[in-house]
């Protein structure tokens, strides 16, 4: 298994709320381990064999902010 890690740049957070609603997206997606959570920013790790991180985007996008690209 080749466990990918990514830092993702997230537009629109800006307060704690915003980090509880994207952190709470990315743990409902099967096969991500959030790691940390900030504004503007989450940690998380992956293994992109077994998923795709088109879903990670659409996670967050279906929270209400938005994602630039993933690092």
């Amino acid at each position: 298994m080749a466990v990918r890690e990514e830092t993702i740049h997230i537009e629109g957070m800006g307060c704690g709320h915003c980090v509880k609603a994207v952190e709470d997206a990315l743990r409902a997606v099967e096969g991500v381990e959030v790691h940390a959570v900030e504004i503007g920013s989450a940690q998380i790790s992956y293994d992109p064999v077994t998923m795709d991180p088109t879903r990670i985007v659409a996670a967050i996008k279906d929270a209400g902010y938005a994602v630039p690209a993933l690092a």
